[in-house]
């Protein structure tokens, strides 16, 4: 019987490949949902090329739209028509491919309902991780990370018993950036700073990996995902982005995980977990490669890392503090209103301004997201 499968965020790029994956399945996975933020067009091609009868549009001036056009089925409105479809769509596991903070509810909603959760949406444990987490163990709902260092720890980890583990190393590329100073990064353009050297991503993502809030964000998901001290978790810098993770284990070995950089491979992952398939995706051929480097990450000029780090330490609201200030920092870089070294000083600024507190519910998570997002917009009007 085949797996019956909802995509949020469909028209991304995890989503986009993800239903490339699903193609490719045999008959595997079915897609019995669909939802996107407002490319309603995107959205409905997908839904008539799987045969999907229903679909969600967080934006509901679009989801107007594709109502009017699309009669072959059901639209959805809004952020509870996602909610909606989740919960009506009978599913078996929910790939969560929203960007941003927008994706916690999506979680919180999929593990509610005790269905398995591919999780691409890293934001969902950097802004509550804890309470997501608890929410997973009181459903029984597994949490499969799609995130290409997550996926590969998991994969590294899975054989290991418990208290065999000293350090997960997640690999950075260094994005476009890497090896700069400070100044040469006073007046970087966003053209430049979307000109990733490895993976093709959406623009919020890709400026991430350029100022390695990223790779700051992934310590924290890591942090939660595997349940292991912050102190444990080691970020290098990995320009070829051929190894994707390592584990360090107690008896001094390092087990890696290798491969061409293609986010099938952890798509597929997770969505046929625990199978596997064909994907058409070259086998590693090292010798051609040719050389694998690694460099320490220099978290002085990208305080971006130190900051995530930092507000993972802290605990409490803070991680949802430093998310919150970053997507209103990034969306202000990207429209040209601030420059790029100016996002982790609007952070580091928020941070400072909001200091932080314990988390006892999802209301008051939003609560937290909402009062940095209003600092984090303030500091940019002043």
């Amino acid at each position: 019987m085949a797996r019956r499968i909802v995509i949020l965020g469909s028209t991304g790029s995890v989503g986009s490949q993800a239903l490339d994956v699903v193609a490719r399945s045999a008959g595997a996975l079915e897609v019995v949902g669909l939802s996107a933020g407002s490319d309603w067009r995107a959205l409905l091609e997908q839904a008539v090329r799987f045969g999907v009868r229903q679909v969600a549009v967080a934006d509901p001036d679009a989801a107007a739209k594709a109502g009017e056009v699309w009669t072959a089925g059901r639209v959805l409105s809004g952020p509870d028509g996602v909610v909606e479809l989740v919960g009506a769509s009978g599913c078996d596991l929910v790939l969560n491919a929203i960007v941003g903070a927008a994706g916690l509810l999506a979680t919180v909603t999929t593990l509610a309902e005790g269905v398995d959760l591919a999780l691409a949406n890293k934001e969902s444990l950097v802004v509550g991780g804890e309470l997501v987490r608890q929410l997973a163990e009181a459903t029984a709902a597994e949490i499969l990370p799609v995130d290409s260092e997550h996926s590969a720890l998991h994969q590294l980890i899975a054989g290991e018993p418990v208290g065999t583990i000293d350090r997960l190393l997640l690999t950075a590329s260094g994005g476009p950036f890497r090896g700069r100073s400070r100044a040469q990064l006073t007046d970087v353009t966003v053209q430049e700073a979307l000109a990733h050297p490895t993976w093709s991503m959406g623009g919020k993502i890709t400026i991430d990996s350029a100022t390695l809030m990223n790779k700051g964000l992934e310590v924290i998901e890591a942090h939660h995902l595997f349940g292991t001290p912050y102190e444990q978790i080691e970020v290098i810098v990995h320009p070829q982005s051929i190894v994707h993770a390592m584990v360090s284990l107690c008896d001094g070995a390092t087990l890696a995980h290798l491969g061409y950089p293609d986010m099938r491979v952890p798509i597929a992952y997770a969505l046929h977990h625990p199978d596997r398939i064909d994907l058409p995706v070259a086998p590693l051929d090292l010798a051609s490669v040719g050389a694998l480097t690694f460099e320490p990450p220099d978290a002085d000029t990208f305080a971006c890392l130190r900051l995530a780090r930092e507000a993972g330490l802290a605990g409490g609201t803070a991680p949802c503090t430093l998310n919150a200030a970053n997507e209103v920092a990034v969306h202000a870089f990207l429209s040209g209103s601030l420059p790029f070294l100016g996002i982790a000083a609007v952070i580091e600024r928020t941070l400072e301004r909001l200091p932080a507190v314990a988390v006892h519910s999802f209301d008051s998570l939003m609560a937290a997201d909402s009062e940095a997002r209003r600092v984090a917009t303030e500091l940019l009007r002043s």
